[in-house]
């Protein structure tokens, strides 16, 4: 049975701000904490009216300094944003705060539009096809050989997790390449999913940290006492997706009936058609859709998206989700 961990897009809701949406992550990371998730992990994106993890580091700082046990890290770092020396001194920063309790994803893509991306490059001739370059530098500066010239401190030394992130084959290609965890974004480009995890399990060649892989699929799930107030509280997510597909995103909505008749019950669609893995119900469907889930994909562990306007709601769906497995 695969572990349960959070992925937080700390949302910011219609009729909030920022504030709000960092005070409710960390209450949400505290609970999951106690629900016994394994880790919590936080995005980086950009330009993105309804989500407020744009400094990811600084936001994983506020996380795990209000948590004691509970993995917290990054789901991922954009590495074509960054210079590989400056993800290696911040990382190695958290971990000297938080010992053993920080993970460091990585991803290619800009994690935001054309524009932004561009005035994001720290250089004019920053490529994302340069991705697996620069995660050897990266890891260069956690593990230094006799002689490096140039450190990361802190970060010179540092046992900081490094998993890889993708949405394509690249990413599996690259994790498998490197003998890494491998997390796939099936719960928002599944597409590809059956194919990249075949890539990164045929092709993964084992490392002395990792003699084998280590699959982590993202999923969205919302859980409720009943399917049809579910499926109610999922269509602010739909919502939400359905405009950042249009190129117009907002911040978290409200539910509404308009967009309810989006929500389709998981299962339906044959899997490499769906463009997200998504499980709405009470305890019982959660429960059935994850177990169908994990026979068909076979992951390590699931990374869950909880979009819920209301906090309240969406801290009660993570305990529903909790509940399943303890049951």
């Amino acid at each position: 049975m695969a572990l349960l961990s959070i992925l937080d897009l700390a949302p910011i809701t219609q009729g909030s701000d920022s504030t709000t949406a960092f005070r409710n992550s960390l209450d949400l990371a505290q609970r999951a904490e106690q629900l016994g998730y394994h880790r919590y992990w936080v995005a980086e994106h950009h330009n993105m009216p309804g989500i407020a993890s744009a400094a990811t580091a600084v936001v994983i700082a506020h996380i795990a300094g209000g948590t004691k046990t509970i993995r917290v890290g990054a789901g991922g770092i954009m590495l074509p944003n960054h210079a590989p020396l400056v993800v290696a001194e911040q990382f190695g920063t958290l971990d000297a705060l938080f010992p053993g309790r920080i993970d460091l994803g990585l991803g290619r893509a800009p994690g935001t539009d054309q524009n932004t991306a561009r005035a994001l490059r720290r250089t004019l001739q920053t490529n994302p096809d340069d991705f697996p370059r620069d995660v050897l530098e990266l890891m260069s500066y956690f593990s230094p050989e006799e002689g490096q010239s140039v450190k990361a401190v802190p970060g010179s030394g540092a046992r900081v997790p490094i998993y890889i992130l993708g949405s394509s084959l690249f990413g599996a290609q690259v994790a498998a390449m490197f003998g890494l965890p491998f997390a796939f974004a099936s719960h928002f480009a599944a597409q590809q999913m059956t194919q990249a995890i075949g890539v990164y399990r045929q092709r993964y060649r084992p490392s002395e940290a990792h003699p084998e892989p280590y699959l982590i699929l993202g999923v969205n799930i919302v859980a409720a006492e009943t399917d049809d107030e579910a499926r109610f509280l999922a269509s602010s997510g739909r919502e939400s997706f359905t405009k950042l597909r249009s190129g117009m995103p907002i911040q978290l909505p409200p539910p509404s009936q308009e967009f309810e008749k989006q929500v389709v019950a998981f299962g339906q669609i044959p899997l490499e058609e769906v463009m997200s893995v998504a499980m709405v119900g009470s305890p019982a469907t959660i429960a059935e859709s994850l177990r169908r889930f994990e026979e068909m994909t076979r992951p390590d562990e699931l990374m869950i998206v909880s979009q819920i306007y209301e906090h309240a709601k969406r801290v009660k769906s993570y305990e529903l989700i909790a509940q399943t497995r303890q049951r």
